[in-house]
């Protein structure tokens, strides 16, 4: 069975010397991972073998560009990118990517989006967390919004820890080692990540670019446990939107497994949005391929609805 993974990581020189980064991940502390994040060449093709993982969409560890200053953001991401692209021009047939966009520069952001799919043949664009603690709903990002629409590439919002503010306000009060997990992989990153897409549909976004699609991990980042209570919660007449919440959600959302590999949160989003909006992912190098792949061998869904998961949704959605 052909298998195409969707969130699966790299890291270059220049995004781990940023300030910004190494305050909050100490990648120098752990080697193997930060050798698996440098490789774009042999040993990661070897690990993808070894697990039967076929085709890495490869994006830029998070947390991403959105904290930088813009100078720093552009060069950032032009840096990363022609590094991926690189990679996806010497190893075609195993790698694609996704955009590293300097978002805190919304015109240059859609620019290098533009740039790498028309170069490199890059398949969408990252944005990691909020930028400097906005959202996408704030209009001034809204060239990002339209651009990929209209490249017809949808944009991975991939979670990075709250705003300082919100962390120090709900996650602080215990030692720094559990309010960091706490504020990120623990639970704060998925639960921003999931506003991040509400915030987007509140916001309009979606009525005006219909044909934007988003693509969000981890199983839906809480998002489908809590889908029908939002059309109670949000009713047409308050939110003036042209759709239901739900709606959004089924219509112009994707969701990926991100190392999530477990059996109840996949059949609570296999029913809340149907398998046609499901694809695999495993998480790399911050999770097991070997797990995520024996996750998706025994999903409890028919041949044909594990051959969509695994790529042909993917296929459809990237244009593979």
């Amino acid at each position: 069975m052909h298998t195409i993974a969707l969130e699966e990581h790299y890291a270059t020189q220049a995004l781990l010397d940023a300030p910004t980064v190494s305050r909050q991940f100490d990648i120098g502390s752990f080697p193997q991972m930060k050798a698996n994040l440098f490789d774009l060449d042999a040993g990661r093709i070897a690990a993808m073998d070894a697990a039967a993982i076929d085709l890495q969409v490869l994006s830029l560890m998070a947390p991403g560009l959105e904290q930088f200053d813009a100078a720093d953001a552009i060069a950032i991401a032009r840096d990363a990118n022609d590094q991926l692209g690189a990679a996806v021009l010497r190893h075609p047939a195993r790698f694609a990517g996704f955009a590293a966009l300097p978002s805190p520069e919304p015109e240059a952001a859609a620019d290098e989006l533009e740039r790498t799919v028309q170069v490199y043949g890059f398949k969408g664009g990252q944005i990691s967390g909020h930028i400097r603690g906005r959202y996408l709903d704030d209009q001034f990002f809204w060239p990002i919004l339209e651009r990929a629409e209209a490249l017809q590439v949808p944009l991975y919002l991939h979670p990075s820890p709250p705003p300082r503010a919100v962390i120090e306000a709900i996650y602080s009060g215990f030692t720094p080692q559990i309010t960091a997990l706490l504020a990120s992989g623990g639970f704060g990153w998925h639960v921003d990540t999931a506003l991040h897409v509400l915030r987007l549909i509140l916001g309009g976004a979606f009525d005006r670019y219909p044909g934007l699609q988003v693509i969000v991990g981890h199983q839906g980042e809480t998002l489908p446990f809590m889908l029908p209570r939002f059309d109670i919660a949000f009713p047409s007449q308050a939110t003036r939107l042209a759709r239901p919440v739900s709606a959004y959600l089924r219509e112009n959302v994707h969701y990926t497994f991100g190392g999530f590999n477990w059996t109840p949160a996949f059949l609570d989003l296999l029913l809340q949005v149907g398998v046609d909006r499901i694809m695999f992912s495993t998480d790399y190098p911050f999770a097991s391929m070997a797990a995520a792949r024996s996750f998706l061998d025994q999903l409890p869904v028919s041949p044909v609805d594990r051959e969509r998961i695994a790529h042909g949704n993917a296929e459809r959605l990237l244009r593979l």
